[in-house]
């Protein structure tokens, strides 16, 4: 039987096998940004505006 992966072993795997380390970076850059603005329009937002 196979077994089953996740998204994230997936990819991790992907970026091994064929060597594109350099796309991990830019992964976790995205997230990040992503995640700000997800936050930032919660109750949190005037927390984070301040950081900046």
């Amino acid at each position: 039987m196979e077994k089953r992966q996740g998204l994230l072993s997936e990819f991790l795997g992907f970026l091994a096998e064929n060597k594109k380390w350099w796309l991990l970076p830019i992964l976790l850059a995205v997230l990040l940004l992503g995640a700000l603005v997800m936050l930032g329009g919660t109750a949190a937002g005037p927390f984070i505006y301040t950081l900046f």
